[in-house]
């Protein structure tokens, strides 16, 4: 189904017309209309036009009214102050837009075939080493831009970028190659399902033992260097042994992933070991086009804005003095591969704020070498750090970084205690998978209803909290219109325009007709937060519907349908945008 116009959109569309026909001279003004606590819209394009065309703003306006037919849309116009227009649409309009709404899949959400091709880059994590509250952002906020760019259009490639090359692996894998039992399994039997518990155990004791003999035997020092040359040359023992750090790392990654509720592909992991065969060619071509210099041997770009603190240029450095390369090589040859090779028209980095300057300079270098341009760019979506109560970094009482995992399960420990607190019907068993749901959704909802570039405090007593801007708020809105969906009986949703709307039904519909353009809007702005915002806004006019219009009491069965009706699509509609945050809406709480 074609997707479905706004109220807002034929508004302006009726006032766009009502302007060409009572002032041919303006030529295709923008009525610059927008809601309004007034009316339901507001135009004040006119107080520009007016100025242009020097004349009185007030008469201009009047003159545009008189111009517009009467119409089934617009109920009432009025001229105020100095020529703003405060529109009022009809009931039937709202009621009517919104049932052509409900009869699509999508609710009438746009859908643009030919938007592009987007690779996101998100979900980092490094082998050999556990996730931290540090990792959480990049999962949740590109798992959402994942969803929310594909369900407007965009062909979305993911790409994980984890951290599995350097020279620390030269020292794990000569570990393992004279402790060769290290990695074993206390599983029984070579199928046993090996827990993600079980192998970041491995991975740590393994991590712990050969860096303490790295640092205090100068001979495995010697042993462990030497191991990181037959890496990159590509010894065959070697990459064997670097690839069970990489499978067991994975075991790990995925029981996380898995406790976020997320998807993460095999196939999508394309990790820096993944781009070692570009990384001497990505230095050729910068070096040949001279976009890249030599400079006390190492291989650097540099740039005018970008100075140390003593006022010299700071350069990338894309290949160090002693032929090592570094992160802005990899990132060089991921563009170049992601461009090339994914044919992409956007290339979206969830990274860490602190990295802003590395990727300014990438991108910038990578523009010089012609590998972005403007079929192609390259944008980071920036986020802050994740704070403790106190406005802190977030620590442990011993000034450890946070395990993510322990994190996940204190939230589905604390939404379980909530959950059980409201329970009047549910199981053990569907406590405990609600629990879940509320948990990871409140961690999920807390941070993408903040701006990414914004730090959050953690605080998950407020997280799971029934009341306020939470995601809990939101599922308690959804499950409360299904208990009085499976409650209607025989009566059943249906729209009916020729009824008259109460104030917060109207409210409640408006907001409802709004969906389409907020998610395009959320999807070009790469701000997930705007989505969430709307959701939240959403359950606060449901549940202000809700104490003011009885629903199954309401005064005809037309009218008992026409609630019905806005019950339903606003279910509907908050079921479809917390399945894009990556957020569960379960039936009953």
């Amino acid at each position: 189904m074609a997707s479905v116009p706004s109220l807002a959109s034929t508004v302006q569309q009726r006032l766009a017309e009502g302007l060409s026909a009572a002032l041919p001279e303006a030529g295709s003004a923008d009525p610059l209309l927008r809601r309004s606590d007034r009316a339901d819209f507001q135009a004040n394009g006119i107080l520009a036009l007016a100025k242009r065309l020097k004349g009185n703003p007030r008469e201009l306006a009047t003159k545009v009214v008189e111009s517009i037919p009467a119409n089934d849309v617009l109920k009432e116009i009025e001229v105020s102050g100095p020529g703003f227009l405060n529109i009022t649409v009809s009931d039937a309009a709202i009621i009517d837009t919104l049932a052509a709404r409900a009869a699509d899949d999508r609710l009438g959400v746009p859908f643009n075939p030919a938007a592009g091709t987007t690779v996101i880059d998100y979900a980092q994590p490094n082998v050999a080493k556990e996730m931290h509250v540090g990792h959480l952002r990049s999962a949740v906020i590109g798992a959402a831009m994942v969803e929310i760019l594909e369900f407007t259009g965009e062909k979305v490639v993911r790409r994980h970028h984890i951290g599995d090359w350097g020279t620390q692996f030269g020292m794990l894998i000569q570990y393992l190659i004279e402790h060769p039992h290290e990695l074993d399994h206390k599983s029984e039997g070579a199928d046993a399902e090996v827990s993600g518990e079980e192998a970041m155990s491995n991975l740590n004791r393994l991590y712990k033992a050969s860096r303490a003999l790295f640092d205090s035997d100068e001979e495995f020092k010697t042993r462990a260097r030497a191991r990181v040359v037959e890496l990159q040359a590509g010894d065959e023992e070697t990459l064997a042994l670097w690839q069970r750090f990489v499978d067991e790392s994975k075991i790990y990654f995925y029981s996380v992933f898995e406790k976020l509720d997320m998807d993460i592909r095999d196939p999508d992991i394309v990790g820096e070991s993944g781009y070692n065969d570009m990384l001497q060619e990505t230095c050729r071509l910068l070096e040949e086009s001279g976009v890249a210099v030599r400079s006390e041997g190492a291989l650097c770009v540099f740039f005018d804005d970008v100075k140390g603190p003593d006022g010299n240029p700071t350069p990338l450095i894309v290949q160090k003095s002693d032929g090592g390369f570094g992160y802005a090589a990899t990132d060089l040859s991921a563009i170049r591969d992601r461009v090339r090779n994914l044919k992409a028209s956007t290339l979206l980095y969830v990274v860490d704020a602190r990295q802003s300057l590395h990727f300014k300079m990438v991108f910038e270098t990578a523009r010089r070498a012609g590998w972005l341009n403007d079929e192609v760019k390259a944008v980071q979506l920036a986020f802050g750090t994740v704070l403790g109560k106190d406005g802190k970094p977030f620590k442990t009482r011993e000034g450890e970084t946070v395990r993510l995992v322990d994190l996940l399960d204190e939230a589905i420990e604390r939404a379980s205690a909530v959950v059980r607190e409201k329970a009047q019907d549910l199981s053990e068993e569907e406590i405990a998978e609600r629990g879940t749901q509320v948990g990871i959704g409140a961690v999920k909802y807390a941070d993408l209803s903040t701006s990414a570039a914004r730090d959050y405090k953690f605080d998950l007593d407020q997280m799971v909290s029934l009341n306020g801007d939470t995601s809990v708020y939101l599922q308690y809105a959804y499950a409360r219109i299904q208990s009085i969906l499976r409650k209607a009986g025989d009566a059943k949703p249906a729209a009916h325009p020729e009824l008259t709307l109460a104030v917060s039904e109207r409210a409640l519909g408006l907001h409802l007709d709004s969906f389409g353009e907020l998610l395009q809007e959320t999807a070009a702005e790469y701000a997930p937060h705007k989505l969430a915002a709307y959701l939240y806004q959403l359950a606060s006019l449901y549940t202000t519907f809700y104490s003011e219009c009885p629903v199954l009491k309401a005064d005809t069965p037309e009218q008992v349908e026409n609630r019905l009706f806005l019950c339903d699509l606003t279910a509907r509609t908050l079921h479809q945008g917390m399945a894009l945050l990556g957020i569960r809406t379960p039936e009953r709480l």
